[in-house]
């Protein structure tokens, strides 16, 4: 093939692969299915480039040890597991769309102006997804038998968005890291147009959040923000107060919802303080591979002691941190954090590296998002969602695009 054909081939390749990604971008909040076709579709063409060039195009990240340590340990904690065959193809079916994420994302991106069209991708998405959920609020949705709220301990409570997600725990989790996001950019940008139009969708995401009704989420958020409005803008922090107290106000649901962490203990707290300690057993009987990836369900009747019920399924312990190091032990858990916190680390440390606000914003609010997910995971486990977990990949892989030297 002429140099002059490879070149071209190559160029139609790039746009083809940037499709996908913008395609898996968008859809990855509203059309899952879509998404992981639009993975595959980008991943596909990739293996072409890769072909073409041999592997010359193929860029080192950071954390490249961290990532290759998780997936091996992962791996081999199927072989653990009470029942290996759906281990491994919960294994294999996750963290291969994880890592291609990640990998299509941080291979194929080389310019500014995809990083800002990848992100209004986003933004987009988000706002069908803030849209659908006001829609359920306005028309109804009765939750009271869906097992997400105590009946008795809130029996004023009847409905809760969920939108796009599979329940209104996981949408508060993806609402927290666009919020951080959105907040990221208003810290960063001087145009008042922009900082306008950011404060408006922060309020609609914040009004969306609040009809999840989800507690730990609001908290998250509210941490996060208040973390930084000490440490960086007292303007900022109090701008965010006045705003919470206007939501909680105008709902007395939600206050009632909120203040209930501090007063009242319902069956959610009683459950997830059970299934904590359950899981701690785990941990101590299997220190080294865990009890195998995706095998909590399975391995949970043997440690329960507050459900007995074999007809309920646990699939996960509510939180995070004891969750990875039940099912792929502390080795494991340990790389898992070093992904996590490096790349925290990496774009935390450097939103003054770029001349571009933007570019700066976004990596505040990247590295934001991923503070938010781990305070979250305190209290719960949104990262079982696979298309949240698709999600904090996506954003590992920007945070390295933007910290990286070569950006046109």
């Amino acid at each position: 093939m002429s140099t002059l054909k490879q070149e071209r081939l190559l160029g139609d390749l790039d746009r083809l692969i940037f499709y996908a990604i913008l395609a898996l971008a968008f859809f990855l909040a509203l059309f899952p299915d879509l998404a992981t076709v639009s993975l595959i579709i980008g991943s596909f063409f990739w293996f072409i480039k890769l072909y073409i060039t041999k592997g010359k195009t193929f860029k080192r990240t950071p954390y490249d040890i961290a990532i290759v340590t998780f997936v091996v340990i992962s791996g081999l904690s199927v072989f653990v597991s009470p029942d290996p065959a759906f281990s491994f193809y919960n294994y294999y079916h996750l963290i291969g769309r994880y890592v291609f994420t990640y990998l299509l994302v941080v291979q194929n991106i080389v310019k500014m102006q995809q990083i800002k069209q990848i992100v209004y991708a986003l933004g987009l998405s988000a706002a069908f997804v803030v849209g659908y959920g006001f829609y359920q609020s306005i028309h109804g949705i009765d939750i009271s038998s869906m097992k997400w709220v105590d009946g008795e301990a809130f029996p004023e409570l009847k409905t809760r968005v969920f939108s796009t997600w599979e329940n209104p725990n996981i949408l508060a989790g993806y609402l927290v890291v666009i919020m951080s996001i959105v907040f990221g950019l208003f810290c960063k940008l001087a145009d008042k147009k922009q900082r306008g139009i950011l404060t408006a969708f922060f309020c609609l995401l914040g009004i969306c959040l609040g009809l999840t009704y989800a507690r730990g989420a609001c908290l998250t958020l509210a941490l996060v923000i208040a973390g930084y409005g000490i440490l960086q803008n007292r303007k900022i922090l109090a701008g965010f107060i006045v705003l919470t107290i206007m939501l909680l106000a105008f709902d007395t649901a939600l206050s009632e919802r909120l203040l209930s962490v501090f007063t009242k203990v319902d069956t959610s707290s009683e459950m997830r303080f059970a299934l904590w300690e359950s899981t701690m057993a785990m941990i101590l009987d299997h220190p080294l591979l865990g009890i195998g990836w995706g095998s909590y369900w399975m391995v949970y009747p043997e440690y329960d002691f507050y459900i007995n019920n074999p007809a309920v399924r646990i699939v996960h312990a509510h939180n995070l941190y004891l969750n990875f190091a039940a099912e792929i032990g502390l080795a494991g858990f340990m790389s898992f954090m070093v992904c996590m916190l490096g790349h925290m680390s990496l774009a935390l440390s450097n939103t003054h590296l770029r001349e571009s606000k933007f570019l700066n914003g976004l990596l505040l609010g990247c590295g934001l998002a991923i503070v938010s997910i781990l305070l979250n995971g305190f209290t719960d486990y949104v990262l079982f969602n696979i298309e949240s977990s698709m999600l904090f990949w996506f954003l590992c892989a920007l945070i390295v695009l933007i910290t990286r030297q070569s950006l046109d």
